[in-house]
């Protein structure tokens, strides 16, 4: 992709959906025990987004560990289910 073609949406949607979780998680009142490998995948995942070319098997690593870290969370549900969905944007997994 050429500057002139613009910005990869996916990449827009994907730091977008990542940014506001990193904020409600931030703003959620709770402590909970994983919530600092949450921070971490998340903190890796923006990463990834602004380099520009993101590893589609490691941004579906991140995720899980993701889910399985405030997967109960009710409150970050809805944001949550966004960031799979920016990341489910990039495809299946590479064979």
């Amino acid at each position: 992709m050429t500057e002139q073609q613009g910005e990869d949406p996916r990449l827009a949607g994907l730091r977008y959906a990542v940014a506001r979780l990193r904020r409600e998680l931030a703003a959620y009142p709770s402590e909970f025990g994983d919530r600092g490998i949450a921070e971490e995948e998340l903190a890796a995942m923006a990463a990834m987004a602004v380099a520009g070319d993101p590893e589609i098997q490691r941004m579906r690593r991140s995720l899980l560990l993701i889910v399985g870290s405030i997967g109960s969370v009710s409150a970050l549900a809805p944001t949550l289910m966004d960031v799979r969905e920016a990341v489910d944007l990039f495809g299946g997994l590479a064979r």
